[in-house]
């Protein structure tokens, strides 16, 4: 089937939908209808602030989301993938107990039921099976949540979606809840070729049985919307005949699914009432509002997200995915959008696109400001506001507008996107932690482009600044430098960056400055970064802790009580301590690091997840040095005989240039590889212990030579 025209612009606003949805219901979420009214009356905008948690918080719903659809990249985006290759993805990306899933117990939350059903060697769909988890645990809300992605790779093309979701669905649950998410995925796909609701539903429903309950339910609630036009006595319906006391457990996906159905009939196609009584009539709120936003955004379009109140300012674009691919943490709307769009068109055969020569940000979707907020320090507050305009850009169609006054001597104006964890993200509230590694790093090469609007009132300086988490975690600013542009100039701004003395940098923006009042506007076309890293992570020494935090934490235990920067604990198997990016290609890793106790440990790169990487190791009963490779299980590439002891510091270098990896132990060369064989490509690095402990005080990551 073709690709609708306007595909693109309606998977970000699905995209946008599903964000909304999410941060609209979670502060509420598992309330019943009866307290949301009671406390806060209708849901008809944010209430996060009533509950004094930030708007833009990690979640089950979005991470999980944007996560598990991964399995189609990391698997060569076959159409033929399998759930067992999907349960593979949850294993490389999940850390136990921290990131993605409910950790409510094993036979009281499903996903974490499945996770450990898969930890002990059972593969999906077994792992989550009625036949092996029974009938209630398989049916409860976690498989339509998920599902959305495997939609939005799939437009007009409702097989596809249902196929898709039945796959993904069935790692971790069976039966009706599996139906459930076929639905939500197929109505999605087809809306967008078809802008009726009801066709949509038509369209979904010959993928499931006609004797299953969510048949009968959909049924149920088109029957009583065509009689009786209040939600409410809907609602009440729907609980009367679907309600938790008939489909029990912790939050079943019965009753969840048809608040999803009777939230879009009686919202009749408008985005902020379809939300309202989503959200309003309680149970899983972020859940349900999450799959109504994302549909009427894919259905509708961005022009129905701005029919009603501001969704879009609040949130920025931005989102978290807290997972073992920490580089991945930090997002937003965008970078998911072009994500999906190219899983799709890997799918179709086509290449890529990569707007802006692949910038990180380039905002060349109408709206996006891709997380950029501007300053609110007192020496900026005020001064400037944020504006996606078409036009402005060399290489695109549309670019960010900085629009600019009163700036002067002692008022700059400021604009800025996280590339770490925020201050606001430090002490999440609610179960998940924000997990991440900052994007970008010393020794990288900052790049934007940045032109002047004509009636700008003068001359004025801008220039690149970074800021660091510094000496007691403040933020420290950084300035790049800078250059002056006059009205109708443009510039590329070009900034190597020097070594933060172990500090992660948190945010990237621009600046802009002059010594006499300045009005007017400049037109940020793009802002991206390149090259390997030159740094090295250590301890600073200065009081400061969110250092630690750049590490995505992987091990049993890793905690700032002892003398050594790094003293890492496994108990079990193989633990990581992990920090970097995917975009990571070429480079050099070195640590030294002793052993107290360990079955295996050393160093790994092009880490990809907690089952994806290269590693230089020692191990085999203090006699063996090895090169492995982690991918679907732990693969020698290649060992020798290497006598090693415990409580003796070791240099590892590992080097990964091409399809050639090279390790290095105190200087001895030992391995050179050629991997052909599914090779990786990029990723963070890592330090590797499996069963014991580790001790370290450093670990550098350099361009090749």
């Amino acid at each position: 089937m073709a690709v609708p025209s306007d595909y693109m612009e309606r998977v970000y606003a699905g995209v946008l939908g599903k964000l909304i949805g999410v941060y609209l219901g979670r502060p509420f979420e598992g309330w019943s209808y009866e307290r949301i009214m009671a406390e806060l009356g209708e849901i008809t905008y944010y209430v996060h602030d009533r509950f004094d948690m930030p708007l833009v918080v990690t979640d089950d719903d979005i991470g999980g989301t944007f996560t598990f659809l991964r399995a189609l990249p990391d698997y060569g985006n076959t159409p033929a993938l399998t759930p067992a290759q999907i349960g593979q993805t949850w294993m490389n990306y999940i850390i136990e107990g921290r990131t993605i899933l409910w950790w409510g117990g094993r036979g009281n939350s499903t996903e974490h039921t499945v996770y450990l059903n898969m930890k002990e060697g059972m593969t999906a769909p077994e792992a989550g099976s009625i036949a092996t988890n029974g009938k209630l645990i398989a049916a409860q809300i976690g498989s339509p949540i998920f599902i959305d992605g495997w939609a939005m790779i799939a437009p007009g093309d409702p097989e596809r979606a249902a196929d898709f979701a039945r796959r993904a669905a069935s790692v971790s649950h069976d039966g009706e809840a599996i139906y459930g998410a076929q639905i939500v995925a197929a109505m999605e796909s087809q809306a967008f070729v078809e802008p009726r609701l009801d066709a949509c539903i038509e369209a979904a429903l010959p993928y499931i049985p006609r004797d299953s309950v969510i048949t009968r339910m959909i049924g149920d609630i088109r029957e009583w919307h065509a009689k009786e036009p209040d939600w409410r006595k809907g609602r009440e319906l729907l609980e009367a005949h679907y309600g938790y006391d008939k489909y029990r457990g912790v939050c079943h996906m019965v009753p969840n699914h048809g608040l999803i159905i009777l939230s879009l009939l009686y919202g009749a196609d408008d985005f902020q009432k379809s939300l309202m009584i989503a959200n309003t009539s309680g149970w899983d709120t972020d859940c349900n509002s999450g799959n109504v936003g994302c549909f009427l955004g894919i259905k509708n379009g961005l022009a129905a997200i701005e029919e009603g109140p501001d969704w879009r300012s609040p949130i920025a674009d931005r989102l978290y995915l807290s997972t073992a691919d920490g580089g991945r943490a930090i997002s937003d709307a965008v970078i998911e959008t072009v994500n999906m769009i190219n899983i799709q068109r890997a799918l179709a055969g086509d290449p890529p696109i990569r707007p802006k020569q692949g910038a990180h940000f380039h905002f060349e979707f109408p709206g996006s400001v891709q997380g950029f907020e501007p300053d609110p320090r007192p020496d900026s507050r005020g001064t400037l506001r944020l504006e996606n305009v078409a036009g402005h850009s060399q290489a695109g169609t549309r670019s960010l507008a900085l629009h600019y006054s009163g700036v002067t001597c002692g008022r700059c104006a400021r604009a800025a996107t996280p590339t770490f964890i925020p201050e606001e993200g430090i002490n999440m509230p609610g179960s998940y932690d924000l997990i991440a590694s900052p994007t970008l790093y010393p020794g990288q090469t900052v790049r934007a482009r940045l032109s002047a609007d004509a009636t700008s009132s003068g001359p004025v300086t801008a220039r690149p600044y970074i800021r660091v988490y510094g000496a007691s975690d403040m933020l420290v600013l950084i300035p790049g430098p800078g250059v002056e542009i006059a009205p109708d100039a443009a510039f590329d701004l070009v900034w190597p960056l020097a070594e933060t003395g172990g500090h992660p940098i948190a945010e990237v923006g621009i600046e802009i400055l002059s010594d006499v009042r300045a009005d007017g506007t400049l037109y940020l076309d793009y802002l991206t970064w390149d090259g390997a890293p030159q740094t090295t992570f250590g301890n600073p020494k200065d009081e400061s802790t969110l250092w630690r935090r750049a590490w995505v934490n992987g091990v049993d235990a890793y905690n700032h009580r002892w003398p050594e920067a790094y003293r890492l604990v496994q108990n079990s198997g193989t633990g990581l301590l992990i920090q970097g990016t995917r975009e990571w290609t070429d480079y050099r890793a070195t640590a030294s690091a002793r052993a107290a106790l360990a079955k295996t440990f050393g160093v790994a790169a092009r880490v990809q997840g907690l089952r994806r990487y290269y590693a230089l190791a020692l191990g085999g009963a203090l006699g063996k040095a090895y090169l492995l490779k982690a991918l679907d299980g732990t693969q020698v590439l290649a060992e020798l005989d290497f006598p090693w002891e415990v409580d003796r510091d070791y240099a590892f270098d590992l080097r990964v240039e091409g399809n050639r990896i090279t390790g290095s132990i105190d200087g001895i060369a030992l391995f050179q590889v050629e991997d052909t064989d599914r090779p990786l490509d990029g990723g963070g690095v890592a330090y590797l212990i499996e069963e014991g402990c580790i001790l370290s005080e450093a670990f550098s990551v350099s361009p090749l030579a």
